[in-house]
């Protein structure tokens, strides 16, 4: 018989040190894994080549008291950087049945500093196989963590996406597109196709990473960079916020009309500015696709942009009363609630108070509700 679920935090990280798990990465490469140090301060620090001393910050906030909290010279021995037991008694004090794992701050973005190839996956397998094989394997109905695809070429990134579900991994997280890129490519067609054929979902924490001089998209056709005008692929995130630069690049690559199954969890983006983006997603749409079409090639879609998002994207927040106000501007199928435990916006072990006072200040009715805080959850993670 399945579990019976009523809150599921779709948002959560694992803050734990390496310590914990780097015993697991082949031992021909862990010296190059992240360790933790002691810092002169008393303070605990990761360190890994490439990168500076990560401390932990507000990461570590989950229970703190905001008057007394300081973010500077904590140690790894706060709430939500514990091994699995941990977690299910912190779950079990915040009235959460199971939580959607993503890596946490002090992991995945700091092995991009590892120049070496093999060590760099080397790392990212240990990491995966702790999580699949010791730490979800604890409680694999509550503990749902998400697998760390590399970001170094699509063949690694499909053979991580395979181990994955070997180790019993549900789903998994993507910090840039498939290829490595971050915008989309068509290569990235053999990683979607095959996700979809292992049945794993695919999310994404907040936005893709890339840096504003990167580009959004390679066109088809590139006017001379003498006369080149503005991307237009700008004109239609420019009223959203962070996931909404990845969305819309999926949009636009045509991704859901040649995988119409696909969907994309992006995980604590907030909600109430979603219905504007859609608005005027369409609207610059409609405004300049033409010319786009003329001068960089543009493909144009068979159906307006926003119908795409709406269909195919799933948006996380953790605390956002206008958002719950505006709901069915989004669909409330495709909003998850997510605690985001144990960083600064958690609200642990109080999220029944916060979620109580969302629903109860918007009216929303009991099924609404249960579809945001556990059903829709449910039904993308394939929980049911």
């Amino acid at each position: 018989m399945s579990r019976a679920y009523s809150c599921i935090s779709a948002d959560a990280h694992l803050e734990f040190p390496p310590d914990i798990w780097t015993h697991q990465v082949d031992e021909r490469y862990r010296d190059y894994a992240p360790r933790r140090i002691r810092l002169a301060s008393g303070a605990d620090g990761f360190l890994i080549e490439g990168q500076t001393i990560y401390q932990g910050g507000s990461n570590l906030y989950a229970g703190a008291d905001p008057t007394t909290y300081d973010p500077v010279g904590l140690t790894w021995d706060r709430p939500g950087t514990g091994g699995p037991e941990d977690r299910l008694n912190e779950q079990d004090q915040d009235g959460v049945d199971a939580e959607i794992l993503f890596p946490g701050v002090g992991g995945r973005g700091m092995w991009r500093g590892v120049r070496d190839d093999a060590a760099y996956h080397a790392i990212v397998r240990g990491f995966n196989d702790y999580l699949g094989e010791e730490y979800c394997a604890v409680d694999r109905d509550r503990l749902i963590g998400l697998g760390v695809i590399p970001e170094r070429g699509l063949d690694q990134a499909i053979a991580e996406l395979e181990h994955c579900k070997q180790v019993g991994l549900r789903a998994i997280n993507l910090a840039v597109f498939p290829s490595g890129k971050t915008y989309p490519t068509a290569e990235d067609d053999r990683f979607w196709a095959r996700a979809l054929d292992l049945d794993i979902p695919i999310t994404i924490h907040v936005q893709i990473d890339r840096q504003r001089t990167d580009p959004v998209f390679k066109y088809p056709k590139e006017p001379p960079a003498a006369i080149r005008p503005p991307d237009p692929m700008e004109r239609l995130f420019r009223y959203g916020l962070r996931g909404a630069t990845a969305a819309t690049q999926l949009v636009m690559s045509g991704l859901f009309d040649r995988f119409p199954t696909l969907r994309v969890y992006f995980a604590e983006n907030q909600i109430g500015w979603v219905p504007l983006y859609l608005e005027q997603m369409d609207h610059n749409y409609n405004r300049h696709h033409y010319w786009a079409e003329r001068t960089f090639g543009w493909l144009p879609l068979k159906r307006a942009p926003s119908e795409y998002v709406r269909e195919h994207c799933y948006w996380g927040f953790f605390n956002d009363l206008f958002g719950i106000r505006v709901r069915h501007e989004i669909g409330v199928d495709h909003i998850l609630w997510g605690g985001d435990f144990p960083h600064v916006e958690s609200d642990w072990p109080h999220s029944q108070e916060l979620l109580k006072e969302h629903f109860q200040d918007q009216a929303v009715p009991e099924d609404e509700r249960y579809r945001i805080v556990a059903g829709n959850a449910l039904d993308f993670f394939n929980l049911g």
